[in-house]
């Protein structure tokens, strides 16, 4: 039973990382030569607009500074924990992240919801929109009930979070720090790999080629060609 856990570690932190990067840049490289013109949002908004940003929204805002605070993390672990040695700095840093995680969670839901409720959208939704929407839920899920669970997680993701994942960038992963987290912690990290690895499968792959818009631009103003009167 050991040796199988073992194994089963060494697959899920020590090899699969590596394949969701191949798949990453691979399938992205080979996705743009062969179909530059895929690299779109391929957006709804023009199907219907007052749900969509109030889940495009909160969405957006939420997960960039997420998406920010894990690099900031990863990049400077020693200013991290600096700045947690203060009570009231990590307060203010903990309870900032699990706010815009929820704000993440709140307009996947609603972004979700839009898709299986609303006709329109429902008939543009693929098959991997749905399984993009459920792996990004149960990523952010799981990331919000560490934030609620494990206690000062910006530190021991500075102290602990961060070896691991520089160990994996310098091709000698130390899966040593990961075995013993609890197992929403590693229902995280796995889950961020199938996301990285279905990532230039999905619509997302937009945001390397062009900035995206939804955080500022106006209202999207749809013309008809044709009568009212035509179209009936």
């Amino acid at each position: 039973m050991g040796n199988t856990h073992n194994y089963l570690d060494q697959l899920l932190f020590g090899v699969a990382p590596y394949l969701a990067l191949a798949l990453f840049f691979l399938v992205t490289i080979q996705r743009y030569r062969a179909q530059a013109f895929t690299y779109s949002s391929l957006s709804s908004q023009f199907l219907e607009n007052e749900r969509h940003f109030w889940g495009m929204v909160p969405l957006h805002y939420g997960i960039l500074v997420v998406i920010a605070g894990h690099f900031v993390a990863f990049l400077f672990p020693r200013t991290v924990l600096a700045w947690n040695g203060h009570p009231v700095r990590l307060y203010i840093l903990e309870i900032s992240a699990l706010i815009f995680g929820l704000l993440t969670l709140l307009g996947l839901m609603s972004t979700l919801v839009r898709r299986l409720t609303y006709s329109k959208v429902r008939t543009v939704t693929s098959i991997s929109d749905i399984i993009l929407h459920v792996l990004l839920l149960i990523q952010v899920v799981s990331g919000v009930y560490v934030a609620v669970t494990c206690s000062w997680g910006s530190s021991w993701f500075a102290a602990s979070a961060t070896p691991y994942l520089w160990s994996i960038v310098m091709l000698d992963p130390d899966i040593s720090y990961v075995i013993a987290m609890p197992f929403a912690v590693k229902l995280h990290i796995v889950n961020a790999c199938l996301v990285i690895g279905f990532f230039p499968f999905t619509r997302l792959v937009h945001v390397l080629v062009i900035p995206n818009p939804y955080l500022w631009r106006k209202p999207q103003v749809v013309r008809w060609n044709r009568s009212p009167e035509a179209r009936n």
